[in-house]
């Protein structure tokens, strides 16, 4: 919040606070940084000279100042201290740091959809503090609002009314800024909770658009605007406006309760806050990732990210637990994959798997030019064989047909000593190779 020096005329301690700093001035007076002995700092409100000589507007203010005082919530400026009966009537509220809302958004642009709704969500809340203490704001608008590190407050109650007071319109004591009053202010009739609901849905219009939903002009011009003519809502998002514009109703009675509003503004923030868009909540919406073997840097994303969720619900769908293919690769169909590829392997061993009893061997590659093999993980947690399978496959035939020639010729080796030898020899060739032992006498016995 900008801080100006103080003025000549500005006073130096009003009541028991020592005053430092400016904060800004309004149609009411003008507002002070001030601190008390123990170093509280509030921001404090002096009212003008001319209302203060006004004794309907004394004996108002005495009024609402008494109601302000029952607000108690965290989205508010609690009221500190107050002289109805000064010359120049005065109160303090709890000091904010934080720039205000009108600020923000003049300074940096327009906010987000998120940003924007998780600050009406607050400002709702805070809303319904308000309206539960029997008081109604009735000068609700960005400059108002001030972001704090722990949330938006609403400061300036001591201008608030109570229910069903109605507006001051004598000249100089109309309370409101054009563009963000109701149409009931305007014309004069009683202030509702549903007064402070039209506030707040151009302020969080204003905060979409960086613009009041009613424009620029006089203050003419845009009173009739807010009585005769709808809000402008072209550049609120469209998960805002249906919701901004019923708050903007002209009727008070087509305009959202407090509650309502506020659990509304909720649904939206936590929505867009997960980047979706469009209908209820979704339980299960921004769920993390399944655990993978995967690094940061490869987290999939856009498409991909859209391919894995599809692929996660199917396998869930047929309770199956089968290794999700890598995006790169057209995924295999589940009767080719249960296919086997090969040889059909002897008896005992998983036609898949390579394993006996159904265990799974992991397949492994070479890696690197050492010919080091390390096994091929999926993302799920199983394997799955490798690019070299058909390599595999030809080195097994090569040491079956290798093996084969050394036997054969060993055993015709033997077969030149002798015709016993040689008969025992030639019949023990197949029993050699079929026990899987290179050897010409294995499980044979010579006569």
């Amino acid at each position: 919040m900008a801080m100006m020096r103080l003025r000549r005329e500005d006073p130096r301690v009003v009541g028991t606070f020592r005053l430092h700093r400016r904060l800004g001035a309004g149609g009411m007076g003008v507002v002070y940084l001030g601190s008390d002995k123990r170093g509280q700092r509030v921001a404090l409100k002096v009212i003008r000279p001319d209302l203060a000589e006004d004794q309907e507007f004394r004996s108002r203010f005495a009024r609402e100042v008494s109601a302000a005082r029952r607000i108690r919530g965290g989205c508010t400026a609690r009221l500190v201290a107050a002289d109805l009966d000064a010359d120049r009537p005065w109160f303090a509220t709890q000091y904010v740091p934080g720039p205000s809302l009108h600020d923000k958004v003049n300074e940096e642009g327009p906010l987000s959809p998120a940003q924007v709704a998780s600050i009406g969500a607050a400002l709702s809340e805070g809303l319904l503090a308000v309206h539960d203490a029997g008081v109604v704001h009735r000068d609700l608008k960005p400059s108002n609002i001030l972001l704090s590190p722990k949330g938006p407050r609403i400061i300036d109650f001591g201008i608030a009314w109570a229910t069903g007071a109605s507006t001051l319109t004598h000249v100089g004591t109309a309370v409101g800024s054009p563009g963000f009053l109701a149409p009931e202010q305007v014309r004069g009739a009683a202030v509702t909770p549903a007064t402070d609901i039209f506030a707040l849905g151009a302020t969080l219009a204003y905060a979409c658009t960086a613009d009041s939903p009613f424009g620029q002009g006089s203050s003419e011009v845009m009173l009739y605007r807010v009585v005769h003519e709808e809000a402008h809502l072209a550049g609120v998002p469209d998960a805002l406006a249906p919701l901004l514009a019923s708050c903007l109703a002209k009727d008070p009675a087509d305009r959202p309760s407090t509650l309502s509003l506020s659990l509304r503004l909720k649904e939206i923030a936590a929505r867009e806050a997960h980047g979706l868009s469009g209908g209820p909540l979704d339980s299960g919406a921004g769920a993390g990732w399944e655990r993978v073997e995967r690094r940061p840097s490869e987290r999939p994303t856009g498409q991909r990210a859209e391919e894995y969720a599809r692929q996660r619900t199917e396998r869930r769908t047929a309770g199956t637990s089968s290794p999700r293919p890598h995006p790169s690769r057209p995924p295999v169909p589940r009767e080719a994959a249960a296919r086997p590829s090969g040889p059909v392997p002897a008896a005992g061993k998983n036609p898949r798997t390579g394993g006996r009893n159904g265990r799974r061997v992991p397949t492994v590659r070479p890696t690197g030019r050492n010919g080091s093999r390390t096994p091929v993980r999926t993302t799920s947690g199983g394997r799955r064989p490798g690019p070299d399978r058909r390599l595999l496959r030809q080195r097994i035939i090569v040491f079956v047909v290798v093996t084969l020639l050394v036997a054969l010729g060993i055993a015709a080796a033997q077969g030149c000593q002798g015709p016993a030898r040689g008969l025992g020899a030639v019949g023990a060739g197949p029993a050699v190779v079929t026990a899987g032992v290179v050897g010409p006498y294995a499980g044979v016995e010579e006569p």
